[in-house]
């Protein structure tokens, strides 16, 4: 018998693609209306925070903070994100760093770095993003994980 997908996680990525496909067709609201987005983040496998689900909230248009949730290893992450930009409309590059705790046994905690470019569609609720986020793991032993690179796609949450 022939196995599409490896892990389980896998397909709760696609599921959550899928869902968010499914929310763009019923929503004709402009990405600049929100604070808050949510989608999927996929990622090399190295490091901790890999393929994860990311909660966006923009404090403004320059400053947001996201939050990471990844399942294989089950671990939770948080990011401070500064955005500039780059000219064409939607289009930015951002940096930030923030910290992340997994807990596999025996538990791991450390920093991480986030540099890379994000694109607001103006007329579809879409927020794409193609980042590195190196890692160094603190607690266990000290270890950089430079190979983190991932990309992103967010559905806006309409405001009410």
């Amino acid at each position: 018998m022939l196995r599409l997908y490896k892990k389980s996680s896998d397909m709760k990525i696609i599921w959550a693609i899928l869902l968010m496909g499914g929310m763009f067709c019923f929503s004709s609201v402009q990405a600049q209306q929100s604070p808050l987005a949510l989608g999927v983040r996929i990622s090399s496998n190295a490091p901790i925070i890999n393929n994860s689900v990311s909660l966006r909230y923009y404090i403004n248009t320059n400053h947001a903070v996201e939050g990471l949730l990844s399942f294989d290893p089950l671990a939770i992450g948080g990011l401070y994100e500064v955005f500039q930009p780059l000219g064409a409309e939607g289009l930015s590059w951002f940096y930030g760093g923030g910290a992340y705790v997994s807990f596999k046994k025996p538990a791991n905690s450390g920093l991480q770095g986030i540099l890379g470019l994000d694109y607001n569609f103006t007329n579809l609720p879409l927020n794409l993003s193609l980042d590195w986020k190196p890692e160094l793991s603190l607690i266990r032993t000290v270890n950089f994980e430079p190979a983190a690179v991932g990309i992103s796609a967010r559905f806006v949450i309409p405001r009410k």
